[in-house]
């Protein structure tokens, strides 16, 4: 019951993440474009921040859509299999998705650390890392996600089998 509450809550704070950055990036990208269409201006920090956005954009994205088994997936062969062995195939391949997450997930640790330790700057203000560390962390939070669902099987793979 409590786990529940607390995935229930997990689930709400990544959707008002993604809602918020969506936001933000949209009202971001149009300034930029109307500041440099009608005046010719434009914001130093924004196209920096708006790569930045996308790259959060994309981890949130993908961490929600792996939480909601709504991935993109290459399921021809399973499409064609008995139901029993569609759904090996499935967990064979959310393994498989799963472990290369989780390389994905260290070799991602490893650039964040190389930024930290080369001190690397966004808008030569603050250090870098920080906003890198998405990457690493939503990596693994996909990997985790692959490896229980390789498991167990989806919620709604086993609601529907």
């Amino acid at each position: 019951m409590r786990l529940d509450r607390a995935r229930a809550q997990l689930q709400r704070l990544e959707d008002l993440l993604l809602a918020l950055l969506l936001t933000a990036m949209i009202l971001l990208a149009t300034s930029q474009i109307l500041m440099r269409n009608l005046w010719d201006y434009s914001l130093a920090w924004g196209d920096p921040t708006l790569r930045l956005m996308v790259l959060w954009i994309t981890l949130l994205g993908a961490m929600a859509a792996t939480r909601d088994n709504n991935h993109i997936r290459i399921d021809l062969l399973t499409r064609y299999l008995p139901e029993s062995a569609g759904r090996i195939a499935r967990r064979l391949t959310d393994g498989f998705t799963a472990l290369v997450c989780a390389l994905l997930a260290w070799h991602s640790a490893r650039f964040v650390l190389f930024e930290y330790e080369d001190g690397s700057r966004f808008l030569d203000l603050l250090p870098i890392w920080p906003f890198q560390l998405v990457m690493p962390v939503g990596f693994s939070i996909i990997a985790l996600r692959l490896l229980l669902s390789s498991f167990t099987g989806h919620p709604r793979q086993r609601e529907a089998g």
